[in-house]
């Protein structure tokens, strides 16, 4: 398949308000640098980085999508522009879930008010289904990560006007991925099968073989107890293999092939029973977050993982999920990609849950959290700027703030943390708005 030759753009493009904030085009970064030196912008917003003009009132606006890629961990996200010379993608980012620690949270949850019942209720008779559930419900684990989604898009909306939204509606077969013998020979050799078990097993090992952990090179699935000797297709039997290790292998058993490599074996097989967590995450929430954005009053594009590695491929682009969002579209579509960092954003939550810490026997022993307290105008979870001039912490910092009554903050930067730094030093850059953000290459 012959790869398109693709030009960078340049760093994503800062997003535009006017006088009103109404939002207008993005502009280059180097036209931002200019409306701020020349006293005609300021700065409304660190993230994403937002200008002000105070000379414009309105501006022509071409049409932006914004696309989707959903997953389990994360969410890639492009905003992509049609210019005359065709599609770009002028911003992109990934959007990093807290499911798994809010279902490790219930988790904990759950066994305490187990324990309290056994201890202090065990004559109550047992109770199952007597809790209805609202028509679409999803485990909060789940729920979080459709809200996340949601609440992204709800919050750009108002320095970006979308014309429209585009999404991956991507379906893992979850029964052919455990057993692919279930429904018969014509539909396992199907080649919707065979994209899900592959796309599945290079997210699973990481694009990488599992043998000798080269990347960058072609894989192949490898039956780790071979067909020749009763192994089957089941998802977990197979892994991925470079050429080189595969034919190595042969039909050796994998403890023969792996004596001398114990770790490595020992991985493997600990790997190969994972059960499929993410795929049923993808499928539980695909259909939810396409009816919550055509709450938006705005089209709803769905395109299928197929489409996706396929535009990819054509155009050489590596993989990413910020770069699996900017290229979908029609089979065959192509888009003008970004360089430089992309911005990462990472949900954490607001800390406002009103929760209480409880004694050996389960019970509260605590009054319940207050709203977050401010000290000096300052909350725990804003991104500070700290100029310290003398001291033993002398030197400027930025990063998350923990306040203290006293006065003294403790600063988390991208290295490390500083402790007992001042509030008079400290300049409000973000306000807490329960996600952390970074850039990534």
């Amino acid at each position: 398949m012959p790869k398109q030759k693709h030009r960078n753009l340049g760093q994503q493009r800062v997003l535009v308000l006017s006088n009103t904030k109404k939002p207008l085009m993005p502009c280059h970064p180097a036209r931002a640098r200019r409306f701020l030196k020349q006293g005609r912008a300021v700065v409304y917003r660190r993230f994403p980085f937002t200008i002000l003009l105070k000379d414009r009132e309105d501006g022509y606006i071409q049409p932006i999508e914004c696309k989707i890629d959903p997953g389990a961990k994360e969410t890639g996200i492009a905003f992509v522009a049609s210019f005359k010379r065709g599609n770009v993608c002028i911003w992109a980012a990934h959007l990093e879930h807290k499911g798994f620690q809010v279902k490790q949270a219930l988790e904990k949850r759950r066994h305490f008010r187990r324990a309290r019942r056994n201890r202090k209720t065990r004559h109550r008779k047992a109770r199952f289904d007597n809790r209805a559930r609202p028509e679409g419900w999803l485990p909060p684990s789940l729920q979080s990560r459709v809200d996340n989604i949601t609440n992204f898009i709800r919050k750009y909306h108002r320095f970006v006007v979308f014309t429209g939204f585009t999404v991956e509606h991507v379906k893992f077969d979850m029964v052919l991925m455990q057993n692919p013998e279930v429904s018969g020979i014509e539909y396992q050799q199907g080649t919707l099968h065979g994209y899900t078990v592959k796309e599945y097993l290079l997210e699973k090992y990481k694009r990488s073989c599992c043998y000798c952990n080269k990347t960058d090179v072609p894989l192949e699935v490898e039956h780790v107890v071979p067909k020749s000797k009763g192994g089957s297709n089941r998802i977990a039997n197979l892994v991925l293999a470079c050429r080189k290790c595969n034919e190595k292998k042969g039909t050796k058993d994998i403890e023969v092939f792996l004596r001398k490599k114990p770790e490595r074996l020992k991985t493997i097989k600990a790997g190969l029973k994972k059960p499929l967590r993410a795929a049923a995450a993808v499928n539980a929430t695909r259909n939810k977050i396409v009816r919550e954005l055509r709450a938006f009053g705005l089209p709803v594009t769905t395109t299928t993982g197929a489409q996706t590695k396929f535009n990819r491929k054509v155009q050489g682009y590596p993989k990413a999920h910020w770069l699996d969002a900017a290229v979908l579209g029609e089979q065959g579509e192509s888009v003008e990609l970004l360089s430089g960092s992309i911005l990462h954003i990472k949900a954490m939550g607001r800390g406002s849950r009103q929760s209480c810490k409880p004694d050996k026997h389960g019970f509260p022993r605590t009054k319940p959290k207050a709203k977050a307290k401010k000290v000096k105008g300052f909350q725990t979870g804003d991104i500070v700027k700290a100029v310290v001039p003398t001291g033993k912490k002398v030197g400027t910092h930025m990063g998350r703030v923990a306040v203290r009554s006293s006065g003294s903050f403790n600063i988390k930067t991208k290295d490390k943390t500083i402790q007992g730094i001042g509030y008079q030093h400290c300049q409000l850059l973000h306000k807490m708005d329960g996600y952390a953000y970074d850039f990534t290459d």
